[in-house]
């Protein structure tokens, strides 16, 4: 039986596997792998690799299994690349890539470096049809994988747990949980058909931007308070004014336009944190 459903062969098969890499969202979880090694100060690049190919499996086991589960299971989607049997041999090579990761980090670092790292796996293959229909779990399951990143990113390196990878990753989890509630609201009408509770349907569109918008008025106060309390980088401060400002502008847009700009703030947000942990040009100044 094929793997993919355009053809057959090697190029529709690459192909198909191929398309369950969404850079959009693989990007944030792998470079929240690599700012939690910044944090940690020395970075070995052979750990760093290993646990950011961790991430990149668990992500795309995330994606080959909403793919499944949406196309073949709930009939959501019009179309999908691979075959129920492409989705099965595509979950065993991203799991055994990432049973391998696992195994890799247990001999070079320990079991702690593993435990950071097997949640992110374990969310990822029952974001669907699991955790997606609870609103707390539909909307913090792509966040706390990111919080995890950041967390196992640093530990790998510093075999430790600091308050300064646990702020971020707490920073991280409250704001991206915001961008998250925006992102489910545009498919508000079709989950409600189908009684997918995220945060939309659970208490109705209009106060889910305001709880969108509170989380991230929540994670952006939180990079003040660690930076006061110098927990954080004063530069810290300056991205979430970035933040800030692009918030701000996706306040007045519709879900679609808002999330595309949340995503790409966020970019923003740890562009400018890890240049503020990297170099600190305000803290050399105080």
């Amino acid at each position: 039986m094929a793997i993919a459903r355009d053809g057959t062969g090697i190029g529709a098969t690459t192909r198909a596997l191929r398309s369950q890499i969404h850079p959009v969202f693989m990007t944030p979880p792998l470079a929240a792998s690599l700012f939690g090694a910044i944090l940690a100060g020395t970075v070995d690049p052979m750990l760093a690799t290993v646990h950011v190919a961790a991430m990149f499996a668990a992500v795309y086991t995330a994606h080959v299994k909403d793919g499944y589960v949406d196309f073949h299971v709930r009939g959501e989607d019009d179309d999908h690349p691979l075959t129920a049997r492409g989705c099965r041999v595509a979950l065993a090579l991203s799991t055994a890539t990432f049973a391998a990761c696992c195994l890799v980090l247990g001999v070079l670092v320990d079991l702690l470096a593993v435990a950071l790292v097997v949640p992110a796996w374990l969310i990822a293959y029952h974001h669907a049809p699991q955790l997606d229909m609870n609103p707390v779990t539909a909307t913090t399951g792509y966040p706390l994988g990111i919080a995890l990143s950041v967390l196992g990113g640093f530990y790998v390196q510093a075999t430790t747990l600091t308050a300064v990878p646990l702020g971020f990753a707490v920073v991280f989890l409250a704001l991206l949980s915001g961008i998250k509630v925006i992102d489910d609201a545009q498919d508000y009408a079709y989950d409600r058909s189908i009684d997918k509770r995220t945060v939309a349907v659970a208490v109705g569109p209009d106060r889910a931007y305001d709880v969108a918008y509170g989380l991230m008025a929540v994670a952006l106060a939180a990079v003040v308070a660690f930076a006061v309390a110098r927990i954080f980088p004063p530069t810290a401060l300056l991205a979430a004014l970035a933040f800030a400002a692009v918030a701000a502008v996706a306040r007045r847009a519709d879900p679609e336009l808002a999330t595309m700009l949340l995503i790409r703030g966020s970019y923003v947000f740890l562009a400018v944190l890890v240049a503020a942990v990297r170099f600190d040009p305000i803290g050399h100044l105080v």
